[in-house]
């Protein structure tokens, strides 16, 4: 079994959270030998061409750079095997077809943001925290054909405050995940990890689940547990619905800051709230008040009626204008 400085990796990734990951691998003494990433993209104003978050820092760090636009092309796939690669690790990058992922003979790992099997899907730290999770972690696993579905390499856990936004989650995420992906490859370089089928994970939670149940002494199979999923978020995913309890609405606007942004409408534009609080309370039912009725001060507090309570705006960005606390918006706005 190789080395650290003897390993042939190949990393693949786009975002700054695939930086961390990178950046341990390199401190570490892995012998990363390209980066494989998104090809660079005009934006901005003056459209000017934009890296990637990885193709900077391995530009930094004298790491070979390769950019397809399509991971399938024949000259890619060439230039792929010509690295010789023993292992590829994938950190926030797009889906691979089975001619790459299979190609390096120890495989290719991936660092996804949840406990899986849970939170398979797209946007993995935003659901969780959408539902009000208490806890999510990283998850290292061996790549095959279903996505985010092959065997489990390790797992580390984490809380989510009860105020924690999905950015704040990210950014210790990102370091959590750094870390375990260190140990992943540690761990398969000396051959002590031990890999456990998805199946497995969902079958032991299935029997703690029923040890709970004092009612019932039936066993919970795999397909009768219920996964919680985390797809693609969508603008409709954003927008408030001041029906749902505040709870609710808070977690939703939480676990979309800083992006893309929960939101509401407010005087006829859109209102994209980035931090609240929460208020409960039955007292705005007494006084007969509709859910989404906004009450201000003008001065400190911008709040919307919710089904059992009041959602207390902190940080927002009104349609046209730059995002401010609740205070500086105030100071300047004047309700129609």
């Amino acid at each position: 079994m190789a080395d650290k400085s003897s390993l042939r990796i190949v990393f693949m990734g786009t975002p700054e959270f695939a930086v961390a990951s990178l950046d341990a691998l390199v401190k570490s003494g892995f012998n990363v030998v390209a980066v494989i990433t998104a090809p660079d993209k005009p934006a901005g104003r003056g459209m000017k061409m934009n890296e990637s978050a990885v193709k900077k820092y391995a530009v930094e760090h004298a790491i070979p750079v390769l950019q397809p636009e399509k991971l399938k092309n024949p000259e890619f796939i060439q230039t792929l095997k010509e690295l010789k690669a023993d292992l590829q690790i994938v950190v926030a990058f797009r889906m691979l077809p089975e001619v790459v992922w299979n190609m390096p003979p120890m495989g290719t790992i991936n660092v996804h943001g949840s406990l899986l099997p849970h939170y398979r899907g797209a946007a993995p730290i935003n659901w969780a925290v959408i539902n009000g999770e208490k806890e999510t972690g990283v998850t290292t696993f061996k790549l095959k054909h279903e996505i985010d579905t092959g065997d489990i390499l390790l797992q580390d856990s984490f809380p989510i405050r009860e105020n924690d936004t999905a950015g704040e989650v990210h950014d210790h995420m990102k370091e959590v995940g750094a870390k375990l992906l260190v140990r992943t490859v540690e761990g398969l370089i000396d051959g002590t990890i031990e890999e456990k089928p998805q199946s497995a994970v969902v079958s032991r939670q299935s029997a703690v689940s029923n040890s709970d149940n004092s009612e019932s002494h039936l066993r919970i199979t795999s397909d009768e547990l219920r996964l919680k999923h985390a797809p693609k978020i969508f603008t409709e995913t954003c927008k408030l619905d001041f029906n749902k309890t505040v709870e609710e609405v808070h977690n939703l606007i939480r676990g979309l800051s800083p992006f893309p942004g929960a939101f509401t409408m407010l005087d006829g534009k859109m209102l994209k709230i980035y931090r609240s609080k929460k208020e409960v309370t039955d007292q705005a039912i007494q006084n007969g008040q509709t859910d989404g009725t906004y009450i201000t001060d003008g001065k400190t507090f911008l709040k919307f009626r919710g089904s059992n309570g009041y959602i207390h705006l902190l940080e927002i960005q009104l349609e046209g204008k730059k995002k401010m606390l609740i205070e500086d918006f105030l100071r300047g706005y004047r309700f129609q």
